[in-house]
């Protein structure tokens, strides 16, 4: 399509006044206006804001310095390309070309035309220092940091914004080495600093991790320029690093506070699980809130369970708030209506996202392709999938992962195939797939056609053998890994760690223990997690408990391994307790939590709160009871003698039961030799399993047992 081309003065749009001398507004106002708001449908008007640094008479004394009205953009570049372009002599006209230059630059640099930038540059009759300034951000903003160093020296004066414009590019750009370095050499030779030198210098440190010499430079800041820039970027890297209480105590100390200030402190209790805390300062800024603090304190509800709160605060949202609704919130509210199956929900804000128009964004249309797969809608996402006009890599992989999850491969690797072009998630998640069925040979052909191998990839193929328990292939495409220079990342060693659960590789999971600290890796989440399952299963409850106790911010996941260390190893006391602690502590309990509760209950005997507990998930937690913990309660009200009730929860079933149910009966009926449920669990074990040997061997005891007694009675 050809655009038609205008370079105005912003301002005359709105109103001419703003750029004529007194007097002249009625003579220029309607011949401008008229050739404005006549111009073709598709004209391009590029703004320039410079306007008040000038007055202009006439439009006709303004277009002898700068580029005609074109009737084209390649027109327009024709005239910027010339090297015989005229260039206006008197002082008053070179300043405003030189302001026109400087302005143009800037949108150059921001837009990635490094080259337009630097031809404009080097063809200025005359440079200010806002030339140079202006040069060097469009350097620095594209990576070209030596280029950008080079000017900086060449500069025939500077300001304090040329200096803070170089250390600003050091800092950004920390793929440098010794960025940070010359950063803070060129920060103490600065002859003058401001609020802006401090706030940069700050970013530096805390983006490097020098935190004790953030702190110091913090300490150091004149007290005018301390809050609320310096404090933000101080209080935000502690949050970044998980370190909530050095953060805290930067907020607490802050004098002067802005709407970031407390956003990112409400963002930072909410992703260290302390909801509560971020609640308060939630409703502290009544007004003040941004769609930021909106969606972080949703997303906080809605990340420890507590969906419904979520959700009726994003109702909340869009009756009261100022903030529109964004699409941010919305991935948000997705994501959430995915990951724990809130299918009505989902819905309802797909038919709401319909309306506002950002169906087919590709952005929005990824999350609902996300959201539907999840459900395992798979034809639902398909059918979106195929609507989107425009699709991303994002689009693509969704959609695969969606037929992944539902098993249905073949579909999945036709996906996988038409793409034009695959990244490293494309990969993995089809790897994860084939390993999911088992199929790990298939696992490494994909593996081995890979052009590119991250970490990632690796860890994909290592964790496929250990959830298929081929443990010594796990250990072996490891060392593969590690000879590669591929550095393993914590959820590498989570999985290794998880394979070394077995008696037969306790060595490795110690060995495993070691890399993690020399790897700087203990503090990790996930591999603490790992360790705390792994020396549970090992019998080393001691151990598992330091490790647990040493987590600077428990989630889920390591309350549920330390509950379950606890009930496996015969403390289900301690099991108990951790449990109350868990949810005093605002976690929401999941199946696999309530899975170890009841069977602490069952090995210590507690019905009455084994069943407190059961009833507790429908009604207290939302959380919906599967055939493994009905077959937990069958086992507790079992081996109390309570057999007959055991057998009409089974009846009551909203499920049908599987060979584990059948089977804690089975287990029990031979504890309390009752055989005419013996024979019923047989038969429907034996239907669901043939092979399984079991049941024979329970009856022959029995009536091994049932024998004895009669002869003896005899």
């Amino acid at each position: 399509m050809v655009y038609t081309v205008i370079y105005v003065w912003w301002c005359l749009v709105l109103d001419s006044l703003l750029f004529v001398q007194a007097g002249s507004s009625e003579k220029l106002y309607k011949p401008v206006h008229s050739q404005i708001f006549t111009l073709p449908k598709h004209t391009l008007v590029y703004p320039a804001h410079d306007y008040k640094v000038f007055s202009v008479s006439t439009v006709g004394e303004e277009m002898q310095y700068y580029p005609r009205l074109t009737k084209d953009e390649e027109t327009f570049k024709n005239i910027m390309s010339n090297p015989n372009l005229p260039y206006p002599k008197s002082t008053a006209k070179i300043n405003k070309f030189v302001v026109y230059c400087n302005t143009q630059i800037t949108s150059h640099g921001r837009r990635g035309n490094i080259r337009e930038a630097e031809s404009l540059f080097h063809r200025m009759p005359e440079k200010s220092i806002i030339s140079y300034t202006a040069m060097l951000s469009a350097y620095a903003n594209n990576g070209q940091i030596a280029n950008a160093r080079k000017l900086f020296d060449e500069m025939p004066q500077r300001t304090v914004a040329t200096w803070n414009a170089m250390i600003t590019a050091y800092v950004k750009n920390m793929n440098i080495v010794d960025g940070v370095e010359e950063a803070f050499k060129l920060f103490l030779q600065m002859p003058v600093r401001n609020a802006v030198s401090y706030t940069a210098m700050m970013m530096g440190f805390v983006n490097a991790g020098r935190f004790d010499e953030a702190e110091k430079l913090y300490k150091g800041t004149p007290l005018e320029w301390r809050d609320p820039f310096c404090s933000n970027v101080l209080m935000n890297g502690y949050l970044k690093i998980g370190k909530l209480e050095e953060s805290v105590r930067t907020f607490e100390g802050m004098v002067e506070k802005n709407v970031v200030t407390w956003s990112s402190m409400v963002d930072g209790y909410c992703k260290n699980g302390k909801v509560g805390e971020a609640r308060k300062l939630f409703d502290l800024m009544e007004e003040n809130r941004n769609e930021f603090t909106w969606c972080s304190m949703i997303d906080g509800y809605m990340k420890i369970g507590h969906f419904e709160v979520g959700f009726q605060l994003f109702s909340q949202m869009r009756r009261e708030s100022k903030v529109g609704i964004e699409p941010t919130i919305l991935t948000v509210i997705f994501e959430s209506c995915g990951r724990i199956g809130r299918y009505k929900e989902g819905c309802q804000v797909h038919g709401l996202v319909s309306q506002l128009g950002f169906e087919f964004d590709v952005f929005m249309g990824n999350s609902i392709i996300a959201m539907y797969s999840r459900f395992g809608c798979v034809n639902e996402a398909r059918h979106l999938f195929e609507m989107m006009c425009e699709k991303d890599i994002v689009s693509w992989n969704s959609l695969i992962y969606g037929y992944v999850q539902a098993g249905r491969l073949e579909e999945a690797y036709d996906l996988f195939e038409k793409m034009d072009a695959k990244d490293s998630v494309s990969w993995t998640t089809l790897i994860t797939g084939f390993s999911n069925k088992g199929l790990t040979e298939k696992c490494i052909k994909l593996f081995c056609e890979m052009p590119e191998r991250d970490d990632v990839a690796w860890t994909a193929l290592i964790s496929g053998f250990v959830n298929n328990e081929e443990h010594e292939k796990a250990v072996c495409w490891f060392l593969q890994m590690i000879q590669n220079s591929i550095k393993p990342n914590p959820l590498t060693l989570s999985s290794l760690l998880s394979a070394s659960a077995s008696s037969a590789f306790l060595s490795l999971g110690l060995q495993i223990h070691a890399l993690a600290f020399k790897l700087d890796m203990e503090h990790e989440v996930s591999v603490q997690n790992s360790l705390v399952s792994m020396y549970s299963k090992h019998g080393s409850v001691d151990d598992a408990y330091k490790i647990f106790k040493s987590i600077a911010t428990p989630n889920s996941v390591s309350f549920n391994s330390m509950i379950a260390g606890f009930a496996h190893n015969g403390f289900g006391g301690e099991a108990l307790e951790l449990f109350r602690k868990l949810v005093d502590e605002g976690h929401q309990p999941n199946q696999v939590t309530f899975l170890c509760i009841l069977s602490a209950c069952t090995h210590m005997g507690l019905v009455e709160e084994g069943w407190e507990h059961f009833k507790s998930m429908r009604t207290l937690f939302k959380v919906e009871p599967g055939p493994d913990h009905y077959a937990c309660i069958v086992d507790l009200l079992g081996r109390a003698g309570l057999l007959d009730e055991a057998m009409r929860l089974i009846k009551l079933m909203p499920v049908e039961p599987h060979s584990g149910v059948w089977g804690a009966l089975l287990g029990v009926s031979r504890t309390h030799m009752r055989l005419d449920l013996a024979k019923l669990a047989a038969r429907h074990i034996l239907e669901l399993e043939p092979n399984n040997a079991a049941p024979y061997v329970v009856l022959s005891d029995i009536y091994s047992f049932m024998e004895k007694r009669g002869m003896k009675n005899k």
